[in-house]
């Protein structure tokens, strides 16, 4: 079975989304270096940010988010993003009208429940777990091998969490640093609970 991880930019205060849920600054990353990340053009990143990055985003297969990410991304318009075969969505509600049965997304009930269809659907792949609320209860039900955080040089103040709301302690192995253009890539395992 492939790896659960936990990611998301981040601010150096911990925040993924300032209060009004805008990244701001929190992907500037991505467009300031000169190495094309992906087909689109777009994507430009610093030679260490790829190095790090694309075999990552590559070894990726499912994805997991809460209902207000998919929300506000429009489900990606049934389309999982960057590559992701599929998308399970932690939510109380149905899909939306309208919503295409074929698209590979999976509406579950509970983050237990996510989490072991994701791993079904990925096999020896790595599971990602958007950061957040989801994240954060993912994280505190001890279902997360691994935390990555791409840090941002920004200050929001307050806003969304890394970690959502969850009350957790862990620790945490040392760090693996990638020091890129506008951003340090951190790169945790998850030891256990703090004792």
């Amino acid at each position: 079975m492939g790896s659960v991880v936990m990611y998301a930019s981040v601010s150096t205060d911990g925040f993924i989304a300032d209060s009004d849920d805008q990244p701001g600054p929190l992907f500037d990353w991505l467009t300031s270096g000169d190495v094309p990340l992906d087909e689109s053009g777009v994507l430009l990143v610093s030679r260490a940010s790829y190095d790090y990055v694309r075999p990552y985003w590559d070894s990726i297969a499912v994805t997991i988010v809460g209902r207000h990410v998919f929300d506000l991304t429009d489900g990606w318009d049934g389309r999982p993003p960057g590559g992701v075969d599929h998308v399970v969505v932690v939510t109380h509600r149905p899909a939306p009208d309208g919503w295409d049965p074929a698209a590979p997304f999976h509406f579950v009930h509970d983050i237990e429940t996510a989490v072991a269809t994701a791993q079904r659907l990925a096999g020896d792949r790595v599971v990602e777990v958007a950061a957040g609320d989801v994240g954060g209860q993912v994280f505190a039900a001890g279902l997360v091998d691994e935390v990555r955080m791409d840090v941002a040089p920004a200050v929001f103040g307050a806003g969304k969490r890394y970690f959502g709301a969850a009350d957790v302690q862990r620790l945490l192995d040392d760090p693996a640093v990638i020091q890129g253009d506008r951003v340090l890539h951190l790169r945790y395992r998850v030891r256990g609970p703090l004792d």
